[in-house]
């Protein structure tokens, strides 16, 4: 206990620590307020420039973007109807609303309070429940990663879009993007066309700075001319009153964003419209009718947004497994440093969990600090024309990715996965998917060859296996639901049950 306890204060009492995580959560803010910028997008940037910190250092800078990211959103959601990201899709339904009847102070400063409360709930989730589910984890072979693998891609194919063939493509399609280069059992070339430079593989990084940086500056050169909406920002702290009436409708949602943010391929946009959507069905008599300015409207999706920060930290503490697309490049980011998320995190480096849960929860505090101050200044970042943004971006990108290897190579492969996820935006398909399908495919490979050579790579055995072990069954039977509510058969059932 005294150890946890040690390890939590590590960012509180480590001044450098401190300074990191406020500056990654100013950082945050502006960088998911900015439309053209993502958090993801940063995050995949500053691994590049991490590589040689100490593993702290860097994981204090990542959580304070990350949460400052989500937060960061709504800014622009508010402010201009326009979502700094896709977490804040929900908040511009009515938080835009509300600007246009000059309480743009009061939505962002009660946004912001409820985006700390929801962060703070998320993170005493983490804390209660990821230690128990690591003993659990303890528990799992090859056959259940196999299928929790299996069951990762299926919810990205299913809720990342609103299309099932464009989700499933785009995970396939990162899918074999991961499995480029050795085999990793038996270190044979796959999908590498003779070339030597794909020995090793395409670096995740280099996909993840390309499909989320330079395709999304591509896109925005559509909007070159378009001009910045200027919005008169007063009153900023929300009155206790305010905050009290809407703390019992912030804690449901909050409990929505957790089990939607640890569902491995979903993240904070799936469970801030679900949260909406709960708001509206839940809400008799709202202070306006939604859609027009109701506040419950507005702190419905800006907790549920943040409390899946907490919850997609649980699966990648203790499984290993991408909450959403920002936790699959932390992932990344722990493996570069020589860490392995997994079940055997909490043993081999105990003090990893309990500092981020630290780190998390100060995180929140200077979003509060940082949230409620600076509105008038920010309001001017975001009118920066477009001229000077997507320059910008695109050195940001280019230097991200030639800094992984000091090769030119990387910079050539990124500006090709920012054509490919160019025409991917044009064509309405969603990144997320595929960065999720690059962790996932490989983890899914090796598994599974792992869980059939248990098995003396008998395939009566294997399935066997999948309906005999009582976890391996709930996973299995997971995985064939989530199939069949994708299907047309679910949609015949439905009739027949009617009838």
């Amino acid at each position: 206990m005294a150890d946890s306890v040690s390890y939590f204060l590590m960012a509180w009492l480590d001044p450098s620590l401190l300074m990191l995580t406020a500056i990654g959560t100013l950082a945050g803010i502006y960088v998911g307020a900015i439309p053209g910028l993502s958090v993801t997008m940063a995050t995949s940037i500053l691994i590049s420039f991490t590589f040689s910190w100490d593993v702290n250092d860097a994981l204090a800078l990542i959580v304070g973007i990350y949460t400052g990211g989500v937060y960061g959103g709504s800014r622009t959601a508010i402010l201009l109807n326009i979502p700094g990201a896709p977490s804040s899709v929900a908040t511009s339904f009515d938080g835009y609303p509300l600007a246009q009847k000059g309480e743009a102070g009061q939505a962002i400063g009660l946004s912001t309070v409820m985006s700390v409360i929801g962060g703070l709930i998320g993170v005493a989730v983490l804390a209660s429940v990821a230690p128990y589910l690591s003993d659990m984890a303890l528990q799992f072979a090859p056959r259940d990663y196999f299928l929790i693998a299996v069951l990762g891609l299926l919810l990205v194919g299913s809720l990342a879009t609103e299309s099932l063939s464009r989700g499933i493509f785009a995970a396939a399609l990162g899918a074999v993007i991961g499995l480029v280069g050795l085999d990793q059992v038996t270190a044979t070339p796959r999908f590498t066309m003779g070339s030597m430079q794909l020995m090793g593989g395409i670096h995740y990084v280099v996909v993840m700075i390309g499909m989320f940086g330079a395709a999304e500056a591509f896109f925005q050169l559509h909007q070159l001319n378009a001009q910045p909406v200027r919005q008169k920002v007063d009153k900023i702290v929300p009155s206790l009153h305010l905050v009290l009436k809407f703390l019992p409708l912030s804690i449901r949602t909050s409990v929505i964003g957790v089990i939607v943010g640890a569902l491995p391929g979903t993240g904070g946009d799936i469970a801030s419209l679900f949260a909406y959507d709960h708001a509206k069905r839940s809400i008799k008599k709202p202070s306006r009718p939604f859609g027009t300015g109701a506040y419950e409207g507005l702190v419905a999706p800006e907790t549920a947004n943040n409390a899946a920060v907490g919850g997609a930290y649980v699966p990648m503490l203790t499984l290993g497994m991408p909450g959403d697309a920002v936790t699959a490049i932390i992932i990344g980011a722990l493996v570069i440093h020589g860490l392995n998320p997994g079940p055997m995190l909490m043993i081999e480096a105990p003090h990893i969990f309990w500092f981020t849960v630290g780190n998390l929860v100060l995180a929140n505090i200077f979003l509060l600090i940082f949230g409620l101050t600076g509105i008038k200044v920010f309001a001017k970042v975001v009118e920066l024309p477009k001229a000077i943004l997507i320059p910008l971006i695109l050195v940001l990108c280019v230097v991200g990715s030639y800094s992984l290897n000091s090769s030119m190579t990387e910079v050539y492969w990124m500006l090709g996965f920012g054509v490919l996820g160019y025409f991917m935006k044009i064509f309405r398909f969603q990144m997320g998917p595929v960065i999720l399908g690059v962790i996932l495919g490989p983890l899914m490979d090796k598994t599974y060859r792992q869980a059939m050579s248990s098995v003396g790579d008998d395939t009566g055995s294997f399935l066997l296996s999948l309906v005999t072990n009582p976890l391996s069954l709930v996973l299995t039977m997971a995985v064939v639901l989530l199939l069949l509510s994708n299907t047309p058969l679910k949609r015949v059932l439905l009739r027949h049950h009617q009838t």
